[in-house]
């Protein structure tokens, strides 16, 4: 049957699923005030025509109650704006379980970038084998972090996933009480979730998706490409930061790093048992029963009660799974045979540990916790450092750290960081003796800028047994566009040190370099950031070839444009053959991961998409990932230009006060998602290197303005635009995919601007100049892109990406014109000689709540 075109299927799927079931939703009774739903869709019409009447959101909810309500008091007028935040947060939550439940019927699941794709090209092109020999080293890595950009407490989560399954189904009944549940299912969080709640909330994650969908990607590569034959390598592996994630989250301790291993170990098992009691439904044979009897009982007591401690080894499981299938091959015709394949290839895949646990902490935290150990180990008449060691220089300081190495007792330390760093590295030792060496074997050293920050946490494991056998990677995290800079000389001094080179030998000859899109865009604008991380890639490649060190490049990446989101696997097919590409690693958060993996259909068509992407670029030719020197030299000069443009904006003196009293940076904090604060220092003064880049980058979104994802562009363009020069960055976009997914992702952070929900700020007197400079780099950037791509509207080729946004924009226009609304008040409030200090928290608190629908809706908006 021929199918519709994708937008088509997208607006029978999604667009008119999603009004037949909003009207159900909002006849429903929820409350005592039975109009809400009534009113709302009217306060929608007129937000839309007040903005058409370049009225500002005060005037425009005024408006509403003048011609809705008959004389309202202030706290009726409250309470109603309430009630429509809770409405549109849920409204939100309808459309992502429909946009969920019609994935793969919009998304063609056999398409470009799914691996029946990838292999029936390998097929034509006579490469099967080059794909086997491709596969039998490529490696995707899924790492699951922590950071707050999701809003949905476990209760929503959950009734998304039976929202999604009963449209699917078309079970209206079902929906009708999911709708009424969803109404009275608080989203509101009153404290902060702890590290430990943040790691219970994405396991849930691990086993109600990753545990099937990354198993039945690995099935169909058994099947498909390798003709059933076992296959050494997993090629897709996930890592875990919650828990784990030391960096500016001081709510992370060792009792609670232990406690997820735990926790994760529990939950595969449990997993494990869940597909051994339908395994002992089916294999009622004999020699087989007794067997499945015995891992049924292990599997149960050991996922309830962690402290059972009875569970059989790995090795030994595994065999007692091989045994089974040799049994069925032998005695009963292969029977079932699919069925315990799929376990052992979940067991080979997950092992003990499910998905890794990485450690990571900052640099400065480390060379003070260093110091300290230096200083009170002199003190206790140890030797193992010289008495004038911190005034060495660097070379002399990387000798001693190479070299030293023992056992050192945590209790003389008072330092209480000194004793939590110490005490994660022996967690490490601890994670790896019960889950197996995969439960916890990366640390991550943030804001890495020099091979002393590498060699002091080199030297903290020697520090704690591990004696120069260390089971972990050490892995660098180059941020800032100076520290991407200096990557390759860092890299350069610690390759060319004889012992941290034998640990390398230890580990395979393969060092893991972590890049952070964050902070790099926070310092240096879009496309510097995105261009300096290219830069850094091509030349730690070329190092580590030099000193035969296989590289591997883990992204650290964010949900938008702004934090190295938007159209991952197209970032990734468009780098050419000079950046190592033997794996791909990222990071996925917060919204991301619910959007991006948060169904079997989207986990499994994004896996696919990831891993099509290292293949296509092994195998299959493709002239628009290679840059030429041309290319390079105006890429060099785009990023420089629009680098300077964002510094100076950045050091703008109305810069740091627009944020702080214009947008709604300070309320992030307040919103109880993340367990970590959302700035580095305890300072009550807000200062640009203290802001994360969460809640940086979505302030800009919650104001529609979207800066990080293109401030800079329309300059640098400008730029060969004024010295009729178009030509060269046209022909750029049209011959190579680096810049085209740049400006391609830049197009999805302009088409989520909206700055007419912000125009009257161009009145203000403080800030109106300020926010015309944003207005007018918005405009520039829009009009240049256009030009450039030949688009006569913004993601112009991507439809059904459009489509989505469009109606996502619709439906919280009205939280973003509450919002306003209320910062607007609290302004108002402020100047006032006596302001009334409970009306005042009231409308801060409707800021806060209105960023929750807002990021939810976005999706990929922090």
């Amino acid at each position: 049957m021929h199918k519709q075109p994708k937008l088509n299927r997208f607006n029978e799927n999604v667009l008119a699923k999603y009004q037949i079931y909003n009207s159900i939703f909002m006849t429903l009774p929820f409350d005592a005030i039975s109009k809400t739903g009534v009113l709302l869709p009217l306060f929608h019409d007129v937000c839309k025509n007040g903005f058409a009447s370049k009225l500002n959101p005060s005037e425009i909810v005024e408006n509403f109650f003048k011609t809705y309500q008959e004389n309202p008091s202030e706290k009726e007028k409250i309470n109603l704006l309430f009630k429509f935040i809770q409405y549109i947060e849920r409204q939100v939550v309808l459309f992502d379980a429909i946009e969920d439940a019609a994935f793969p019927i919009v998304n063609n699941m056999d398409g470009v970038g799914t691996l029946r794709n990838s292999k029936e090209t390998a097929a034509m092109e006579n490469k099967k084998e080059a794909l086997k020999k491709h596969l039998d080293d490529f490696k995707v890595r899924v790492v699951l972090t922590a950071h707050p950009t999701q809003f949905y407490p476990g209760s929503v989560l959950g009734i998304i996933t039976d929202l999604t399954e009963a449209i699917q189904k078309n079970d209206l009944l079902l929906i009708n009480q999911l709708l009424a549940q969803l109404g009275k299912t608080p989203f509101f969080k009153h404290e902060k979730p702890s590290p430990f709640d943040e790691a219970v909330r994405l396991i849930w994650y691990l086993e109600n998706v990753f545990y099937q969908s990354i198993s039945q990607v690995y099935n169909y590569i058994q099947s498909n490409i390798y003709d059933n034959q076992q296959i050494d390598n997993e090629i897709i592996n996930l890592g875990f930061w919650p828990g784990g994630d030391r960096d500016g989250n001081p709510f992370v301790t060792t009792e609670i790093t232990l406690n997820v291993a735990q926790r994760l170990k529990q939950a595969v098992l449990k997993s494990y048992h869940k597909d051994i009691r339908l395994l002992k439904r089916r294999l009622t044979f004999s020699g087989v029963e007794e067997i499945i009897f015995e891992l049924e009982n292990l599997l149960f007591e050991n996922s309830v009660n962690p402290e059972a401690n009875t569970m059989i080894s790995l090795e030994e499981f595994k065999n007692k799974l091989q045994q089974i299938k040799e049994i069925l091959i032998t005695k009963h015709q292969s029977l079932y045979i699919t069925e315990i394949n799929d376990l052992i290839n979940k067991v080979h895949l997950f092992g003990y540990h499910f998905a890794s646990l990485d450690i990571r902490q900052d640099s400065r935290v480390h060379h003070n916790v260093f110091s300290e150990i230096v200083t009170t180990l002199q003190h206790h008449g140890s030797t193992l450092f010289p008495e004038n060691y911190l005034k060495l220089s660097e070379n002399e300081q990387l000798e001693i750290l190479s070299k030293v190495e023992g056992t050192v007792d945590i209790s003389i330390f008072k330092n209480e960081m000194a004793v939590k760093t110490l005490s994660s590295i022996h967690a490490i030792k601890t994670i790896q003796k019960n889950n197996g060496e995969k439960g916890s074997n990366r640390y991550i050293i943030s804001n890495n800028q020099t091979a002393i920050n590498v060699m002091e946490t080199f030297a903290m494991f020697n520090l704690c047994g591990f004696k120069h056998t260390i089971t972990a990677d050490i892995i660098p995290l180059f941020e800032t566009v100076d520290d991407l800079s200096n990557a390759p000389s860092v890299m350069e001094k610690l390759y060319a040190n004889n012992i941290y080179r034998e640990h390398l030998k230890n580990r395979n000859n393969k060092q893991t370099i972590m890049l952070g899109f964050s902070d790099g865009t926070k310092d240096g604008g879009y496309l510097m950031a995105n261009w300096s991380i290219f830069r850094a890639k091509e030349h730690l490649t070329e190092i580590s070839r030099k000193h035969n060190i296989k590289v591997i490049f883990f992204d650290g990446r964010g949900g938008p444009p702004a934090r190295g989101g938007g159209k991952t696997h197209q970032f990734y097919a468009s780098q050419g053959p000079t950046i190592e590409d033997e794996e791909i690693q990222l990071t996925v958060q917060g919204q991301t991961i619910s959007s991006n993996f948060g169904t079997l259909d989207s986990s499994q068509y994004n896996i696919e998409q990831l891993l099509s992407a290292g293949i296509s670029n092994e195998l299959f030719s493709n002239t628009n990932n290679i840059m030429t020197k041309s290319d390079a030299n105006i890429m060099d000069d785009l990023a420089t230009t629009s680098y300077n443009a964002y510094v100076d904006f950045k050091n703008h003196p109305k810069f740091m006060p627009y944020l702080e009293h214009m947008s709604t940076l300070k309320y992030y904090g307040k919103t109880n998602i993340g367990s970590r604060p959302s700035k580095r220092s305890k300072s009550a003064e807000l200062n640009f290197s203290d802001l994360r880049a969460i809640p940086f980058v979505g302030s800009w979104s919650q104001l529609k303005q979207n800066v990080p994802g293109f401030y800079g562009v329309g300059t640098a363009l400008k730029k060969y635009e004024d010295n009729g020069e178009f030509e060269k960055v046209k022909n750029l976009y049209n011959t190579n995919d680096f810049f085209k997914t740049l400006i391609g992702n830049s197009m999805m952070a302009l088409s989520k601007s909206f700055f007419t929900l912000t125009e009257y700020m161009a009145k203000d007197e403080e800030f109106g100049e300020f926010w015309k400079l944003i207005h007018q780099e918005y405009e520039t950037s829009k009009r240049l892109i256009l030009k450039l791509s030949d688009y006569d509207e913004l993601m112009q080729s991507n439809k059904v990406g459009k489509a989505s946004i469009d109606i996502r924009e619709h439906i919280v226009l009205p939280l973003l014109t509450i919002q306003q609304f209320a910062l607007l008040k609290i302004q108002e409030i402020q100047k006032q000689k006596n302001p009334d200090m409970d009306l005042l928290k009231v409308y801060e608190k409707m800021v806060t709540r209105s960023l929750f629908g807002n990021i939810n809706a976005s999706r990929n908006s922090a």
